[in-house]
């Protein structure tokens, strides 16, 4: 008895050894990967040197995915958040695969099933709240959504605690390790993919500058500092990416501040790109239009006394977003990369080169963006720390749907307070 008990808890892993833990994740092949590569690049590059052959799908398989971004950017505000959704569900598609791939030769249940329902609880609260903050007029107009809106956050819990029960259910005797693996790999994923993708969102609600331009420097990044590793690299950067070098990093960081400065420029003059994207509640469609705020009015700065003599001005008129931009491509050059280390990390942890074989050259969908949800944490909080303040519309909007007496208690202590700092004199007066 005794011996089949020491045998019960190392199956159940409470006294299982790191070897074992290891062979518990290795007991399945890595993902598969393959040569994708569309047969008329094939065809069109079969006489060149592998590095070469690689050097030219990427390059065309980038222009094709940058010629999409721009179409998706003129089609609007709205099929960006569709596309933004879609990529997260791609995203957490590619990892959870990983997983499954490890999780389904032991034939245990509901893995993949309440991995999905998980994304669909959290999507669930993160967008209502969206909904609710962005769009408080419509809401409080019908009746469903305001029922919705009020126990939002008791819906979204209860549906995560019925998945919650769900997994404490479908625990298999002999499995329990594995499983705790399983849902810790779920959150962490839940976390990295659906938060990030949530915060996209709101950058893109601030308008949709802050959307593109620290999508492109991230992008614009990754481009040149493979053009200068691929022909001036020597020095290796990190030991997880072996093919990152020192001087595509150095490189990169260069190009992307002066790219980053000049799309700023480009885009601040258009209103389309620097306006709110906002909802018309009168004919319930997204609008970008306003007055330009002083972020995108051109300004005079003085240059500094020692650089006036190299340049030969002594004033330059910019905008002061582009001062904003030269931050913003400075995190997506220097700390925008870890978030490809990390994902080199990941990949090498578990044997693969590419999370998916969705874009040929390129991987999947995952490996193009892993630094671009670490760019969208910076942009929210930087906007949140720098940039945004109060917005009175939206306190207006809340304000209108309390009650007579509420209102007229705010209305009292707001001229009391106007009183108290002379301003409600002289307001009468004008």
């Amino acid at each position: 008895n005794l011996q089949e008990s020491e045998s019960e808890n190392k199956l159940d892993g409470e006294t299982a050894s790191d070897s074992e833990s290891k062979s518990e994740f290795g007991g399945s092949p890595p993902v598969p990967t393959s040569d994708d590569t569309p047969e008329v690049l094939n065809r069109a590059l079969s006489n060149l040197s592998s590095r070469w052959k690689n050097w030219w799908v990427r390059g065309i398989l980038t222009l094709a995915m940058i010629t999409f971004f721009f179409i998706i950017i003129y089609l609007g505000p709205m099929v960006l958040m569709t596309i933004v959704m879609c990529v997260q569900i791609k995203c957490f598609h590619e990892i959870i695969t990983i997983g499954y791939n490890v999780y389904h030769s032991y034939d245990l249940p509901w893995f993949r099933t309440l991995s999905w329902y998980f994304l669909l609880c959290v999507n669930y609260f993160f967008y209502g709240e969206t909904v609710t903050d962005y769009f408080f007029t419509l809401v409080q107009r019908e009746e469903p959504l305001r029922i919705l809106s009020k126990y939002h956050r008791f819906i979204s819990f209860a549906l995560y605690l019925t998945g919650f029960c769900m997994f404490v259910l479908s625990l298999v005797k002999k499995h329990y390790r594995l499983q705790f693996y399983m849902f810790g790999w779920t959150h962490v994923t839940l976390l990295i993919v659906v938060t990030q993708s949530h915060l996209i969102i709101h950058n893109l609600f601030e308008g949709m500058i802050w959307f593109i331009v620290p999508i492109s420097c991230v992008i614009c990044n990754d481009i040149m500092a493979y053009m200068f590793g691929f022909f001036f690299g020597r020095t290796p950067l990190i030991k997880l990416s072996p093919k990152k070098t020192w001087e595509g990093f150095i490189g990169g960081f260069f190009a992307t501040v002066l790219f980053g400065l000049l799309l700023s420029y480009v885009m601040s003059g258009y209103r389309c790109f620097t306006c709110p994207v906002e909802f018309n509640n009168d004919t319930n469609s997204f609008t970008v239009d306003c007055e330009p705020s002083e972020l995108f009015q051109l300004q005079e700065y003085n240059i500094p006394s020692v650089l006036q003599s190299v340049v030969g001005w002594k004033t330059v008129r910019m905008y002061p977003f582009q001062i904003h931009s030269i931050a913003l491509s400075t995190f997506a050059s220097l700390i925008g990369p870890f978030g490809g280390f990390f994902a080199s990390g990941f990949k090498r942890a578990f044997k693969i080169k590419d999370f998916a074989n969705t874009i040929p050259g390129h991987g999947g969908i995952m490996d193009r963006f892993d630094c671009q949800y670490l760019m969208a944490t910076f942009v929210n909080v930087y906007i949140a720390s720098f940039i945004r303040g109060p917005n009175p519309s939206k306190l207006i909007q809340q304000f209108l749907t309390l009650r007579p007496d509420q209102q007229l208690h705010i209305f009292n202590t707001l001229k009391a307070h106007l009183v108290d700092k002379g301003m409600l004199g002289r307001l009468e007066d004008a």
